[in-house]
């Protein structure tokens, strides 16, 4: 019988303790942050139900009032991430969510669609860097290996804002109209902007840089985290992209944000518009819900993503599988969606809906995965950026697109169907970019034989 390796054992130990200190002191923070920042960013298709009426919003005005969130984003995302790459996540971090939460309480000032447009322009600039930023932080700490479960920990905090959001807005905006002489929705804005401000300030205390200055860790926790994602850069060779100029044009690091764009789209398209669809079933089927039914209704899907979420990334990570893991549920979401206002019940009609949401929610955390096996150093802070940019497009395309088939069309069939069409395009990308990285890694495997068969 072989003996035990003493040293071995050790650090084993030594990395769980650090993971298990990283996994709770970082990742309910940060969801925690992002379940404000997901809420403040789509609350408006809930106060869509009141709103539009008293600032005279068409379809299309409300679509285009969600997304030029989108606009302001994605201008500053990429030099956003680049700060936070110089400055550090505890300052950047901050400094976006005390901006974020200004905008955001805003909001709930606004006189009509100019200023309704302006001041969302400006809530994607203040928000711009947010989510790729953690996303590039979370690399920092955590080895490759346990990334896929931890981040599907941290994304959890979408479909858990919206499930829990769902119905908090709805009874604001229901039983709030009229206190301090303003309508429930501005209410619902103001008070849900504040937190972010709050959490803001927060994040100066809390946050902690890099593994090296955590004083949370033990000595040999630090040294062991440090050198593993020390290891796993060593590990990538050259093939990783470094270059912030490579990063912005390389196939690959593009390939992955349209992938992006088709699993987004599916995402705002549930976010923006599931109110209004849940709204719609009382004309449909004769039946009839008040604000607070149909934000427990609209929380059904995200409640279930959410658990969904978890036990897929959770799987991924312990089979070690992420092609697949990624195709399928984007596929699942793909054919759901666009059948869904077919169905002649209610329940039939939101059974499918959750499938979409299970769909959108499994594919979001095994995504992010495949971004560092491509980029690393600043490279990372410039091409997380472009993939989050480019995927956020659609957050301005899905509202915009959608209600303008709503107003054109007099339903929401058809803009479901471009929905379901960009998540299979999303699947089928996902699979042409890994039988491309597979081909491209036997071409080098195939070059590194033949020079050592020369030196032989």
């Amino acid at each position: 019988m072989a003996a035990t390796d003493p040293t071995a054992s050790t650090e084993s130990e030594v990395g769980r303790s650090a993971l298990r200190k990283i996994a709770w002191r970082l990742v309910p923070f940060l969801g925690l942050l992002y379940f404000v920042n997901y809420l403040d960013r789509t609350n408006i298709g809930f106060a869509k139900l009141t709103m539009s009426a008293d600032l005279g919003l068409t379809e299309t005005m409300f679509g285009l009032a969600a997304g030029l969130f989108f606009i302001g984003y994605l201008a500053v995302e990429v030099p956003s991430n680049m700060a936070l790459h110089r400055f550090g996540a505890r300052r950047w971090i901050a400094r976006i969510m005390v901006t974020w939460g200004i905008c955001a309480v805003a909001l709930g000032f606004v006189q009509g669609p100019g200023s309704l447009y302006a001041v969302r322009v400006l809530l994607g600039i203040a928000e711009a860097g947010f989510f790729p930023g953690v996303m590039l932080y979370l690399t920092w700490w955590l080895p490759r290996a346990q990334r896929v479960r931890l981040i599907g920990a941290f994304l959890v905090a979408i479909p858990v804002s919206s499930a829990l959001g769902a119905p908090v807005s709805a009874a604001v905006i229901q039983y709030a109209d009229g206190l301090f002489g303003l309508e429930g929705w501005r209410l619902m804005f103001i008070l849900e902007g504040v937190p972010a401000v709050l959490l803001g300030v927060a994040c100066w205390w809390y946050l902690t840089d890099r593994p090296s200055q955590a004083r949370w860790l033990t000595a040999a926790e630090r040294d062991w985290v440090t050198t593993q994602i020390e290891r796993e850069q060593v590990d990538a060779g050259p093939a990783r992209i470094s270059s912030p100029l490579r990063a912005l044009t390389n196939g690959r690091v593009l390939g992955l944000g349209l992938v992006y764009f088709g699993i987004v789209y599916g995402l705002y398209a549930l976010s923006f518009f599931l109110p209004t669809v849940v709204a719609g079933l009382s004309e449909r089927f004769g039946t009839h819900y008040s604000l607070l039914e149909t934000g427990a209704i609209v929380a059904v899907p995200f409640a279930v993503g959410a658990v969904a979420m978890v036990l897929w990334s959770r799987h991924s990570d312990a089979t070690g599988e992420r092609t697949w893991h990624l195709a399928l549920p984007a596929a699942l979401g793909g054919v759901t969606i666009p059948v869904a206002l077919y169905l002649d019940s209610p329940f039939a009609v939101m059974a499918t809906i959750t499938l979409t949401a299970v769909g959108v929610f499994c594919a979001l955390p095994v995504f992010w995965y495949l971004p560092p096996l491509v980029l690393t150093g600043a490279g990372a802070a410039v091409g997380i950026a472009l993939i989050n940019s480019l995927g956020n497009a659609s957050g301005f395309v899905a509202p915009y697109l959608t209600g303008w088939l709503n107003d054109t069309t007099g339903n929401q069939r058809a803009g479901l169907w471009f929905v379901g069409l960009a998540m299979l395009a999303a699947a089928a990308g996902a699979l042409l970019l890994a039988r491309s990285a597979t081909r491209t890694e036997h071409r080098r495997a195939a070059t590194e034989a033949a020079r050592a068969h020369e030196a032989v």
